[in-house]
């Protein structure tokens, strides 16, 4: 029971990295807020938590929808203790010149501007209560980027930075804020990140991973429970490769 009496709000929690992490926080204790665009998977996610957990459908490209989502927090449980920045948006693999506009604004608007807005809305609930942790997904693209992601490589690298100088900043209020840098695990971005997934494209990649394999939800779960846990308490601005090697 870890996370027991903490209060976490997990973006991107319909699938994927995010799904695992609502669900291993909630078995450690916590009372879980699943945020997704996809309302309607959730709503699976926190049926299957059960008592504890609640959903809500959160754009995170929009400051209002995300000011809601904090609302609902506070409302259902009374605080938020942790906050998981884990939505996130990707071009397909190709052409850095080949990317429209709007997919650019979009990767920006979800990898970017939503930490800043979920800043805007935490930090102060946060500070009042004496301290909390800001956790972000960000990727092994943002520490070794390789052609063919650019911008979103480039939305990544912004973010692990962002994290690092709110880790300085906030320290001050008790406020940890730190990162996690995953390899592409089996997720619905998978497809885009390797151009199309066939069993060559997959293989060639694992291949780049010294342990043989991809991620998965519980890997990335694990880790970021360690580090919104009171056992990393003395962590703050790291961005934690979990990656299997793949940065080395």
């Amino acid at each position: 029971m870890r996370l027991k009496d903490k209060v976490a709000i997990v973006t991107g929690a319909a699938s994927g990295f995010g799904e695992g992490m609502a669900k291993r926080f909630a078995e450690e204790g916590a009372k879980v807020v699943v945020a997704d665009l996809n309302a309607r998977g959730a709503e699976r996610v926190a049926k299957e938590i059960g008592e504890g957990a609640i959903f809500t459908s959160t754009d995170v490209s929009q400051r209002s929808e995300i000011d809601e989502m904090v609302y609902a927090a506070k409302s259902a449980f009374g605080r938020v203790d942790i906050m998981v920045n884990n939505a996130g948006y990707t071009h397909r693999n190709g052409d850095l010149l080949g990317v429209p506009e709007e997919t650019f604004d979009l990767i920006t608007a979800v990898n970017m501007k939503a930490i800043y807005y979920a800043a805007l809305a935490v930090v102060p609930i946060m500070e009042r209560q004496g301290g909390g942790s800001i956790l972000t997904t960000a990727s092994t693209a943002g520490l070794r980027p390789r052609p063919g992601l650019t911008w979103y490589n480039a939305s990544k690298g912004w973010a692990i930075t962002a994290t690092k100088s709110m880790a300085v900043e906030l320290a001050p209020k008790n406020i940890r804020v730190n990162c996690l840098c995953p390899v592409a695990g089996e997720t619905g971005m998978l497809a885009q990140f390797m151009g199309e997934d066939t069993p060559e494209l997959r293989a060639k990649f694992r291949s780049s991973i010294p342990l043989g394999r991809l991620s998965t939800p519980l890997d990335i779960a694990n880790a970021a429970l360690w580090l919104v846990s009171d056992e990393a308490e003395f962590i703050t601005g790291v961005a934690l490769e979990v990656d299997g090697g793949r940065c080395i």
